[in-house]
């Protein structure tokens, strides 16, 4: 049968693989309390700690060493895609101190040389609260049907607040949660619902394999994981049409601008289609990043931007007219929206971030110079 066949993926997934070299890595990461482990052939191991990378007190990592520390990891699969695409994607577990730990691993080339990156995921899922994201997710979370993308770069935490919002769901209703992910990161406990989570090349082919088997598993929840191309968006965007609450991120720096790289995956042709699916389908697209914080104890905490699917943005959409979608995010504060400026004035005054990084970060610092004194945009005139 297969499942033998993947015997070392499984020991992988349920965090009994043997002890490799690099997990004395991993354990140094997770003491120091990092978020992520760099690997180059020629430099000392580097730990990003609360968002500054800081090289660990050690001497550079040869050819020879990269080799023993990361292909052990391997499988046949992962080894075979790193053979051919010059890169791969897989998850690692470890216990430190009485917790498993779970590590989202990108092996890649560079010059001709092996590296790696690892980002640390918790094992556990933390409420909104706790995550310091902004009251009225949980709104969110009691669609029935529809389409709930998360944007961001890469780092931004978009998993984690995806994470949250499907165990909210977890503890209050009683549903099917399907996850697609590629690789899994965090593993749920089954609270109300019943949860079922795929991992791409370990359980399932492939995305477009997992979203057809996928109809036929009775789903009322599905995490389709990154929209990267045209076809993982027609499927998510199908079983959003069919019934289903789908959550999925893309690469995005705000929620406006996500439009149009959604449009990017499809021919002009087809555009005036794409918006008509997103004004029927979408419920709203939340964008954030990461900003290390002055509070003690917390490393970082999110901006966030709210764009929710109302008559107004829909109208725009529809019209293509999204260079006017910014203005209608500051219009819908009353109805949860908010964007990058409202939630950074907020994130200042709760003495999270300090003003200095709020300014670095902000798309408007004339905008959020006027907000901290209390007037906003529309009260100044700028609509």
């Amino acid at each position: 049968m297969a499942s033998l066949s993947r015997e070392g993926d499984r020991a992988r997934f349920l965090g009994k693989e043997k002890e490799f070299e690099i997990n004395k890595l991993f354990r140094a990461l997770v003491k120091l309390e990092g978020s992520d482990l760099h690997l180059k052939v020629g430099l000392p191991p580097y730990v990003r700690v609360a968002g500054t990378l800081r090289p660990l007190n050690r001497g550079p990592i040869d050819d020879d060493e990269m080799v023993r520390l990361i292909f052990p990891m391997f499988n046949e699969r992962t080894r075979r895609i790193f053979d051919e695409d010059g890169g791969t994607d897989f998850a690692h577990s470890l216990q430190v101190d009485d917790k498993t730990w779970r590590f989202r691993v990108n092996v890649l080339t560079q010059m001709d040389h092996p590296g790696m990156v690892a980002r640390r995921v918790n094992n556990w899922i933390t409420d909104f609260e706790s995550l310091y994201l902004p009251p009225g997710l949980d709104s969110l979370c009691k669609f029935y049907q529809g389409m709930i993308l998360l944007a961001g770069v890469t780092g931004s935490g978009k998993t984690t607040t995806i994470a949250s919002m499907l165990d909210w769901i977890n503890h209050r209703y009683h549903k099917h949660i399907l996850t697609l992910e590629d690789p899994i990161e965090f593993t749920f406990t089954e609270d109300k619902c019943l949860i079922n989570q795929r991992e791409i090349g370990m359980d399932v082919k492939d995305f477009g394999t997992g979203m057809k088997h996928a109809v036929r598993e009775d789903p009322d929840v599905m995490l389709v994981g990154e929209m990267r191309d045209r076809e993982t968006f027609e499927t998510a965007i199908q079983a959003a049409e069919t019934g289903h609450l789908v959550f999925g991120t893309i690469h995005a720096s705000t929620a406006p601008s996500t439009i149009g790289r959604i449009l990017d995956l499809f021919p002009q042709e087809m555009h005036s289609a794409i918006r008509s699916a997103l004004v029927f389908n979408m419920k709203a697209i939340i964008a954030q990043k990461l900003l290390p914080s002055i509070k003690k104890g917390v490393p970082r905490v999110p901006t966030v931007e709210i764009m929710s699917f109302n008559p107004t943005v829909r109208k725009l959409i529809l019209e293509s007219m999204d260079e006017k979608l910014p203005d209608a995010i500051r219009l819908g504060a009353e109805e949860g929206m908010q964007d990058f400026t409202m939630s950074l004035r907020e994130l200042v005054e709760k003495d999270l971030i300090d003003r200095a990084t709020a300014f670095e970060v902000a798309p408007n610092p004339e905008a959020l110079k006027m907000a901290l004194k209390g007037i906003s945009v529309s009260d100044s005139g700028m609509l």
